[in-house]
């Protein structure tokens, strides 16, 4: 079973992103824009700027993790998508 690490984008001026993880990449994305995904998510609309994959979900759960924590990652990742 294969699990994602992805980085998704605000679709609003205010450029924001949030970090997580799944088995199921495509309906996760679904439930963030319909309003049923983790609560930071609610009241937005997103876009996938990035996606990696890992073999286990402990790897991808500490991918997750240094990923939301590091702040120079994610602005490198944001303005790769520019």
């Amino acid at each position: 079973m294969s699990y994602y690490v992805y980085m998704l984008k605000s679709k609003n001026k205010k450029s924001v992103t949030y970090v997580g993880y799944t088995k199921d990449l495509q309906n996760r994305i679904k439930l963030h824009n319909t309003g049923k995904g983790a609560k930071f998510t609610r009241g937005r609309k997103w876009k996938l700027i990035y996606k990696e994959k890992h073999e286990t979900k402990s790897k991808a759960i500490s991918r997750e993790y240094y990923i939301k924590k590091n702040r120079l990652i994610r602005n490198i990742l944001k303005k790769k998508v520019k």
